[in-house]
């Protein structure tokens, strides 16, 4: 697997445990709702820069 590889599939793993992360803290009530957002943002961002690579 080359380098490139990698690191997209490591973006997407962040991308995934982002949302797992918010649904698991949301379930939990351990975060406020601007925290939650900006997770999610988060792995948006990682989702896109791995779908960027592409090209």
């Amino acid at each position: 697997m080359k380098s490139s590889g990698i690191v997209a599939l490591v973006l997407k793993a962040v991308g995934m445990a982002m949302g797992v992360a918010v649904v698991v803290l949301s379930a939990l009530k351990a975060v406020p709702a601007e925290t939650n957002i900006t997770l999610l943002g988060l792995g948006v961002f990682a989702l896109g820069l791995a779908l960027l690579q592409k090209e």
